[in-house]
């Protein structure tokens, strides 16, 4: 039929067009309505042509909508995403409404090339590499839950962190339930300097790590914010054969109460402070923890530590200053002393090679200059002391090691920026004159 119209002439279209609104336009008089048949000649008025082709265009329109709905809704129903680079792999899958990144990183094996002596035999290649695993849920039960699974591997540890989150008014503070476990060497506080305290040993002492509790982020205001915590912690050592353990290789206890476990709830508040503009910023963080006796052998403590760091522009250099402390009271075991020495701290020391106390000071200061649009150099110095508290620390682990207590360390270093991401390198000298290589890898794209 429609054909058939098409092959009438203009003229002959425009009868037709007139005859029928005609007969429209009395039947509609029979029913007392009106009708403007020149709003059905407005010049504005698709031809027939025009109509059969947009016709055709939206069935086409159709057939594709169909054939991508068809393609999703698959016995799998899902989407994959492949990424592999120089650094590593990266895969991300679409499962329903959950998403799932997986990552390998392959950065390390180069890192571990400059360590002549790993703090583990490597039993095979896979300890070199680094991973990771994210399961994220944006609405779990239909009420927008949000569920979130992350698991990283890395060198001598790991850690699975299970966060819940249900919605609430953004007035409110939101509200998310935290599961924890992780399991890491503790270099920091048992680890054995060597090479004049530039690097720190194993000391056959890893902490297993379990906490359960609930997180609340207040509603920021201005540039505060604050959240508050409260969990359950369970700490349990062991060796680097995975045995539990109570004591160290020297005898001395690593745990407070004594035996092959600690319990404690912790009450943790954290505060921050963010302002910036486009020649400085200024930062402050503070952290308050407070062991709540629950049990007669569960831990009661009283801990704070803060950080504040100042950004100014100099002109094209940028200079950067930073200062961390802290102090722990109550019953406590040797490893929630603080740890000072090593990238982060004081370069050109190990992990905890400078010492470990009760309480702390760090200083750091760092000036960067542009040399091209994707190289940075940097000068920096580092400083840092347990202020004499070392030997309050249970089993007095820093100076059972010859740990000096307050540290100085200074140096230069690269800052290269690429697609790929972030390369850094440090060369720092302590008071030792023992100099050290740190390199670091940072920001890598997923693409």
């Amino acid at each position: 039929m429609i054909a058939k119209y098409a092959q009438l002439s203009p003229k002959e279209r425009t009868k037709r067009r007139l005859e029928s609104l005609e007969s429209l336009k009395r039947n509609f008089k029979k029913l007392d309505q009106d009708v403007d048949i020149e709003e059905f000649l407005d010049a504005s008025s698709p031809s027939t042509e025009e109509m059969l082709n947009q016709v055709k265009m939206l069935r086409a329109q159709l057939t594709e909508v169909h054939k991508r709905l068809s393609s999703q809704v698959t016995a799998t129903n899902t989407k994959e995403r492949t990424n592999i680079n120089g650094m590593g792999a990266q895969k991300s899958i679409h499962a329903g409404n959950a998403k799932i990144d997986f990552n390998v990183d392959f950065t390390h094996k180069l890192c571990a090339a400059f360590m002549f002596h790993p703090f583990r035999n490597s039993g095979s290649p896979l300890s070199l590499v680094v991973g990771s695993l994210c399961i994220k849920h944006p609405n779990l039960f239909g009420k927008s839950e949000k569920l979130d699974v992350l698991w990283d591997k890395g060198l001598c540890d790991s850690n699975v962190l299970i966060t819940y989150r249900k919605p609430r008014p953004e007035w409110l503070p939101q509200q998310s339930f935290v599961i924890q476990h992780s399991v890491s060497p503790e270099i920091g506080i048992h680890g054995i300097p060597v090479d004049n305290f530039s690097r720190s040993g194993s000391g056959d002492v890893n902490l297993c790590r379990f906490s359960a509790g609930v997180d609340l982020s207040e509603p920021a205001s201005s540039n505060w914010s604050s959240k508050t915590s409260i969990k359950f912690e369970h700490v349990h050592p062991i060796n680097d054969d995975g045995r539990s353990i109570s004591r160290d290789v020297q005898g001395f206890p690593v745990t407070c109460s004594g035996g092959y476990h600690d319990s404690m709830v912790v009450l943790k508040q954290e505060s921050r402070f963010a302002k910036a503009n486009d020649h400085s910023f200024t930062r402050f963080s503070l952290q308050i923890e407070q062991g709540i006796p629950i049990l007669s052998k569960w831990l009661i403590f009283n801990r704070l530590k803060f950080v504040a760091s100042k950004g100014i522009r100099l002109g094209p250099a940028f200079f950067l200053s930073s200062l961390t402390g802290g102090s722990v009271v109550g019953d406590i075991a040797p490893y929630q002393a603080f740890s000072i020495g090593g990238l982060g701290s004081v370069r050109g020391y190990g992990e905890g090679a400078v010492g470990s106390g009760r309480s702390c000071l760090v200083a750091n200061s760092e000036l960067t200059l542009p040399l091209n649009q994707m190289l940075d150099g940097a000068v920096f110095l580092d400083c840092g002391s347990d202020l004499g508290s070392g030997r309050l620390v249970p089993g007095n682990p820093a100076l059972r090691h010859g740990k000096p207590g307050s540290g100085i360390g200074f140096g230069y270093g690269l800052r290269f920026k690429s697609q790929l991401g972030h390369f850094q390198v440090d060369y720092a000298v302590n008071a030792f004159q023992q100099r050290t290589l740190y390199f670091g890898f940072s920001n890598l794209a997923s693409g």
